[in-house]
């Protein structure tokens, strides 16, 4: 799973954790990721992953969110399996119910199935 790829990528770049799920005790400062599309061509897959950025205030989440925006585009020059990480969008996603704020940024990735 891609997903397993991107947490496991992103918890070694990023001076904070990122996650599959909102995490119980959540911290101050955190990375949600979620796959929301996929395709594949032969050996070749396609993912659409948004990458939520949780901080206390919206600037810690813009900051955190420039910071991720960093990590993923270099992916293809980081991890052999990945040929592709192209920037869809970001924006403020924050949650006004929760008042949690959050910056989400959207990207395309491509990569090398991984059970083949």
């Amino acid at each position: 799973m891609i997903e397993t790829t991107l947490i496991a990528y992103l918890n070694g770049q990023l001076p904070v954790e990122a996650y599959a799920e909102y995490p119980e005790n959540a911290p101050a400062q955190f990375v949600l990721i979620e796959k929301t599309g996929s395709g594949l061509t032969n050996r070749l897959s396609r993912a659409t992953v948004a990458v939520q950025s949780y901080g206390d205030s919206l600037l810690d989440a813009m900051e955190l969110n420039e910071q991720v925006k960093e990590v993923m585009d270099a992916l293809p020059d980081e991890l052999d399996s990945i040929t592709r990480s192209k920037l869809n969008s970001d924006y403020n996603f924050t949650d006004t119910s929760t008042r949690k704020y959050r910056y989400q940024a959207v990207y395309d990735i491509t990569y090398y199935k991984e059970d083949v």
